[in-house]
């Protein structure tokens, strides 16, 4: 059991930083799909079709053992020019490259939630916002994004919860996450009822209080959104 609670702290912790940067670079990959230049919305377009259409485990597997690597040879072609120790692919934390792989399948994602959001709100507002002399940044931050983000909270917080789950495959790369924990335990004990009923709980508790605290959440911004 203690094993299982230290694993908790790797499943918070690769989900928490997945997210945050796979909402970044979806709402990166948003903002170029509706961009004005052609060039840019096809390659953010392109880029969200092929993430969406490989399996996250595949993906996953390819950051791992592929792109990691790969990164691994460019930096050390950089470094070799400039005459510095070499790094080789096992420094590369499995932990990061876990990481890596969700944020990278997740952002195509979040990128469709984002697009939607953003598309959701009246253009009339922002015509309104540039007759007030407001520059692009300035009506994103005060005029459209406000309005989106009450369009997008409930899909991001379902996003999220499903992170937490899909946080799971990174046991196959041997990062000492709940699943991984607990496999390691159930084949030292021979309790696998046991064991893998205790990880499937300590899931089913995270997803619950996800969902009650997000769904809190949603009703508080709505009373908000009344009372403005």
């Amino acid at each position: 059991m203690a094993g299982l609670v230290k694993g908790i702290g790797i499943t918070i912790g690769v989900t928490v930083v997945a997210y945050v940067l796979a909402c970044l670079m979806g709402l990166g990959l948003a903002m170029a799909g509706l961009s004005r230049f052609r060039l840019l919305r096809q390659a953010a377009r392109l880029w969200i079709e092929v993430i969406r259409g490989v399996p996250i485990m595949v993906l996953l597997l390819y950051v791992a053992f592929v792109v990691a690597p790969g990164m691994v040879w460019a930096w050390n072609g950089v470094t070799g020019f400039l005459g510095m120790e070499p790094v080789r692919p096992r420094d590369f934390p499995l932990l990061a490259r876990a990481v890596m792989a969700l944020t990278l399948a997740y952002s195509a994602f979040l990128a469709e939630i984002f697009r939607a959001g953003l598309q959701s709100v009246d253009k009339g507002q922002t015509e309104a916002a540039m007759s007030l002399g407001l520059n692009g940044w300035q009506r994103f931050r005060h005029v459209v994004f406000p309005q989106a983000f009450r369009v997008i909270l409930p899909p991001l917080g379902n996003d999220f919860v499903a992170m937490v789950k899909d946080s799971s495959l990174v046991s196959i790369l041997g990062v000492a996450d709940i699943t991984q924990i607990g496999k390691v335990m159930a084949a030292g004990n021979f309790r696998y009822f046991e064991t893998y009923n205790m990880v499937a709980l300590l899931y089913l508790l995270m997803t619950i209080s996800l969902s009650l605290a997000l769904r809190r959440f949603e009703r508080g911004m709505k009373v908000v959104g009344q009372g403005g």
